[in-house]
């Protein structure tokens, strides 16, 4: 499934950033691939909250309606004191703003396209807007469109208010160097608490294009004191991951390796016959997928493929599992999507494994981050997807960590840095917890854990306790 992205060109969208004040857009709907009919602009569209129309003509304008409330099919006028019309075109160095005219409805919210009475979209279910100026809105039909009423391209976009800055973080976060070395320090120094398990293995688990494997690149960037780029990572519509892979971290060039392993999947994707499949995941989890395994979504490994491990220890398993999502996206995931997660999540639970969510590009989201990335959990914003996520996916929100990996930078950045290492030290906290929860069973009764060798007969047995770990 390919990315569909607005053909708004940054000064455009800068623009109409400007009248609709401190937002963040979301594309909803895109006419050249969803098709230039009402159905198509109701399906996508209905009871999305406030949303914007971008609408495109050859004469250079791009104009449109922003509304406050929902499209509902209702039939009925809809007033909105805060719906107007815009137009932004090349000749001009401001928007054109038209408020609605008082005591009459923005919007009727009809089966129709998008009907502003003074310009009404995707008119008899056509690439284009019936003009009527003076019907809801008064303006001048060539300072709105230039008076070509076709269409090349119509957009809509989900509207979401960033919020205020808060005075007090919802977290404290120490942005210092010194904090930075501690951190480094902290994980380098880690030590299972099995003594025959030599580093914690983590999985990283996320919709195709989330940043798994950007997360890994900027992980060993840090640790490695220099930009890398040893795992494949991209912005395909497909997962650019076809294998499982496991990688060390290296301190420094040549260095030692940081007792983490790091492991990237294929991607999620929503239909069952794409993407990572359940049953793989299972595999991985208990140890039986061996590196570099390729991927087949249509057929999950089967035990006497060459790729399965047979004689699978704890050495092998994954001891926390993290989910990696976009915040960009975070409004935009779908219930089949969700679905695809609750399952994961079930099966994850059954086998007691601890799970984070890592909430990436929080850059992108959110304009106040983009500045400085301090401002992290100042954000309103990111606050709010954060809680999102938690809710949605029924994971705590203590688990959930926003982080922003290394995209186009070519030198370290302290802050970038903190975010990821803190990330990093929680997955051993709660690598830890899988450890702690590990009843290891003889012919003689329970013996003490660290008399546990990998390589015994005895399977480790998750105790009731481990089951119940988020």
């Amino acid at each position: 499934m390919s990315v569909v992205t607005s053909s708004l060109s940054i000064d455009q969208q800068k623009k109409l950033l400007s009248v609709l004040g401190h937002v963040r857009l979301h594309l909803l709907y895109k006419a050249s691939v969803h098709g230039f009919t009402a159905a198509a602009f109701h399906n996508r569209c209905d009871k999305q909250g406030p949303t914007v129309i971008v609408a495109y003509n050859a004469a250079g304008f791009v104009f449109g309606a922003y509304t406050s409330k929902d499209y509902t099919q209702s039939g009925e006028g809809v007033r909105d004191e805060e719906a107007f019309l815009y137009s932004i075109s090349a000749g001009e160095d401001k928007p054109l703003r038209v408020a609605g005219i008082s005591g009459q409805s923005a919007f009727t919210d009809g089966a129709t396209g998008p009907n502003y009475g003074a310009l009404v979209f995707l008119h008899e279910d056509k690439p284009e807007i019936q003009s009527n100026p003076g019907t809801s809105f008064i303006f001048q039909a060539a300072a709105m469109h230039g008076e070509d009423l076709a269409l090349t391209e119509f957009e809509v976009f989900r509207v979401e208010g960033l919020g205020d800055v808060l005075a007090k973080p919802w977290r404290n976060v120490q942005w210092t160097a010194e904090r930075k070395q501690q951190l480094m320090k902290v994980i380098q120094s880690y030590k299972p608490d099995i003594k025959t398990v030599h580093e914690a293995r983590v999985l990283l688990v996320g919709p195709v294009g989330a940043g798994k494997s950007s997360f890994f690149n900027s992980i060993n960037s840090t640790f490695r004191g220099n930009m890398t780029c040893q795992a494949i990572a991209g912005t395909a519509g497909k997962s650019v991951t076809t294998q499982f892979r496991t990688y060390t971290i290296k301190a420094g060039k040549g260095g030692g390796a940081v007792p983490l392993i790091l492991c990237d999947t294929m991607g999620l994707e929503e239909n069952a016959d794409a993407g990572l499949d359940i049953e793989d995941l299972v595999n991985i989890y208990k140890g039986h997928i061996k590196d570099r395994y390729q991927f087949s979504p249509s057929t999950p490994l089967q035990e006497d493929a060459p790729g399965f491990r047979k004689q699978a220890t704890l050495n092998d398993s994954i001891h926390c599992v993290v989910y990696v999502i976009d915040t960009c996206k975070v409004s935009l995931l779908t219930q089949k999507m969700l679905d695809k997660f609750a399952g994961i999540r079930k099966k994850t639970n059954q086998l007691g494994i601890p799970q984070i969510l890592l909430m990436t590009k929080v850059d992108e989201a959110c304009p106040l981050v983009a500045e400085d990335l301090k401002n992290v959990y100042h954000s309103v914003y990111v606050q709010r997807k954060a809680r999102e996520l938690s809710e949605s996916l029924g994971i705590p929100l203590s688990c959930v960590l926003p982080v922003k990996s290394y995209s186009e930078e070519l030198e370290l950045d302290q802050d970038t840095d903190i975010l990821l290492l803190t990330a990093v030290e929680q997955m051993l906290n709660y690598a830890d917890s899988f450890f702690e929860n590990q009843v290891i069973e003889d012919q003689e009764g329970i013996e003490q854990l660290d008399l546990y060798r990998s390589n015994d007969l005895t399977r480790p047995v998750l105790s009731e306790q481990a089951k119940h770990i988020v």
